[in-house]
């Protein structure tokens, strides 16, 4: 029986130093954004007091300016979802948070031979994204939200590192799903 030549396509099995590559990068990324998440929230919550947006920045109770009206810190408590929704259910999320852990985790080991780096990347953004806040809704009950951005009065909901991590993670999914194996270093095409 003839041997496959070596140019031949790579099969669907991952060599074991590219699976640990893979698992690197994806947990390296998850534990910076754990990191940088919980370092800056307990930066704001024992540095800032408790603000109400509505009061003038710079006055006691208010928000401090970063970048002029434009980002300040307004440090909150979230008991809720992201950007503010069920409030009152930091249990329930939390339970929704590790079921979504969970989920991303089998998802990159079961499919991780196909996906490109760019998909590990915002798997690995999304769990530290949902393990930032788990920390937080375990320990407090409450999520630490505090930058604040808008213009004046037109104010988007305060928000954290692990947030911002979520709502990049699914643009870069979006962008991976779009792109589909345009993505570089993804090999799609072969059987899951």
């Amino acid at each position: 029986m003839a041997e496959a030549p070596a140019s031949a396509a790579p099969t669907a099995h991952e060599t074991p130093a590219r699976t640990r590559r893979r698992w690197v990068l994806f947990g390296g990324v998850a534990t910076t954004v754990v990191v940088l998440d919980q370092l800056t929230k307990a930066w704001v919550d024992s540095s800032f007091e408790l603000a109400s947006r509505s009061i003038p920045a710079g006055q006691p109770g208010g928000p401090t300016e970063l970048i002029d009206e434009y980002v300040r810190i307004a440090k909150t408590y979230n008991d809720g979802a992201i950007f503010g929704f069920l409030d009152a259910s930091a249990m329930l999320m939390a339970v929704l948070s590790v079921i979504v852990i969970i989920g991303v985790v089998w998802y990159e080991w079961r499919h991780g031979t196909e996906l490109g780096p760019l998909v590990t990347i915002g798997l690995g953004l999304l769990t530290g994204g949902a393990v930032g806040n788990l920390i937080d809704r375990i320990r407090f009950g409450h999520v630490v939200d505090f930058v604040d951005m808008g213009i004046g009065d037109t104010r988007w909901y305060a928000w954290n590192i692990a947030d911002a991590s979520v709502f990049i993670a699914i643009l870069l999914l979006f962008a991976a799903a779009l792109l589909g194996d345009r993505v570089p270093g993804s090999r799609t095409g072969q059987p899951a």
